[in-house]
């Protein structure tokens, strides 16, 4: 007699496991804990199976007849529905190992660890944001460029342009890498070129008036916070090296013999070692900080704990209590204020402080300089950037003094 809903349902437990037969093999399993599990009984090439339906209450008495239905309709076309089962199985295993998702994590797993962590996070987000919820569960070898497309402009549409071309270049990383390990045909993103809005020009805030200089400097003199955080401004200024590298600067980098501060290539964004030469004010403000911070990695350790260093925020925020909004200053502004007052007021030789900045320079047959090129002059160089430095201080306490006066 066939099962009713009423029976599955009131079925109790007892000792030892026991079966409700429903009609042409299907049956109603109950195990002694009150598990109930729908099965499947069936001869395929004389042998006896069983096929796995469901686990009730998750699957009715009426789904647990549609899928015995499905199996039974398999098995009159001479297949055997466990085995058509465990094919499916498989087949949905390789496709989701061959989704975009899936190939996006594996490269990103292999191309990912040598970069800074900055590059990471910006890459991961772009992934998780945009990418993966439009593209992720797409057989990765299956998208298209109009598919493409209409994820990029979904991302365009919220005004993010800068974005979507990053967007853009990282999945092109990926649909390449799909194609290395044979995953996928072609790039569909290289159709896309042209495609996209341009990208939102943005340049970081930064002061190049010589006398507005001077009173960024008095006012960083003033600044009545941490020492570490103070000298982090001092030595942005002074070194105008990218934020995170000042903030990450470690006592082991300082050669104090040969007055330099060598960073190692994983830190550098060209993935270059560089050499920053250390003038005076420089190694002063290094020697005093040493006595507060040199036994820990760090020159800047952070106040959360000597592990790490400061955040990336830190100098922004101190700017920022300074008076400086993010339309007058930034962090990263320090080294287009040395660039622009290099090259037109103290006019040093263009490619020195392109290498200072750590930019690609090349020499006249194109080649690249090593890290010590013109390292006599660049010290120079930076010895008469401090120098400058201190005089434009100066002036603006000079300038204050009469202005007072004249009050």
């Amino acid at each position: 007699m066939p099962l009713t809903a009423t029976a599955v349902r009131q079925a109790l437990s007892k000792a030892k496991a026991y079966k409700l037969s429903d009609s042409h093999g299907l049956f109603l399993l109950v195990n002694p804990n009150g598990a109930k599990y729908w099965r499947y009984k069936y001869r395929y090439g004389g042998k006896e199976k069983t096929l796995a339906l469901g686990v009730f209450p998750e699957v009715s008495l009426k789904d647990a007849r549609v899928a015995h239905q499905e199996a039974r309709a398999k098995l009159d076309k001479g297949l055997d529905p466990g085995e058509e089962r465990r094919i499916e199985k498989l087949t949905r295993n390789l496709a989701a190992a061959d989704s975009f998702e899936a190939v996006a994590l594996e490269w990103f797993d292999r191309v990912m660890p040598d970069k800074s962590e900055s590059y990471r996070v910006r890459t991961r987000r772009i992934l998780e944001k945009d990418l993966f919820p439009v593209l992720g569960q797409r057989p990765v070898g299956a998208i298209k460029p109009p598919e493409m497309l209409a994820a990029l402009r979904r991302i365009e549409a919220r005004g993010a342009n800068d974005i979507a071309h990053r967007a853009k270049q990282t999945a092109g990383q990926i649909f390449r890498y799909a194609v290395v390990t044979g995953r996928a045909e072609r790039d569909p993103s290289a159709d896309l070129k042209g495609a996209l809005a341009p990208r939102n020009k943005k340049h970081h805030a930064a002061i190049t008036d010589p006398s507005e200089v001077g009173r960024l400097m008095v006012a960083i003199d003033a600044f009545t916070g941490t020492p570490i955080v103070k000298t982090a401004l001092q030595l942005s200024a002074l070194l105008f090296q990218r934020p995170g590298e000042i903030r990450a600067m470690e006592w082991i980098e300082i050669n104090w013999e040969q007055t330099r501060w060598e960073i190692p290539a994983e830190k550098m964004k060209m993935r270059t070692p560089h050499i920053v030469p250390l003038c005076r004010q420089s190694l002063e403000l290094l020697e005093e900080l040493h006595l507060l911070t040199g036994r820990g990695r760090y020159v800047f350790p952070s106040a959360r704990g000597a592990s790490r260093c400061i955040s990336e925020n830190t100098v922004r925020i101190a700017l920022r209590s300074m008076g400086y909004d993010k339309e007058t200053m930034t962090a990263h502004g320090f080294r287009a204020m040395a660039r622009t007052i290099l090259d037109e007021v103290l006019s040093c030789r263009v490619d020195w402080i392109e290498h200072q900045l750590a930019h690609a320079v090349k020499d006249a047959n194109g080649r690249a300089y090593n890290r010590t090129a013109h390292l006599e002059g660049r010290a120079k160089m930076m010895q008469q950037w401090a120098d400058y430095l201190d005089q434009l201080r100066g002036q603006a306490v000079v300038g204050n003094v009469i202005n007072i006066r004249k009050a």
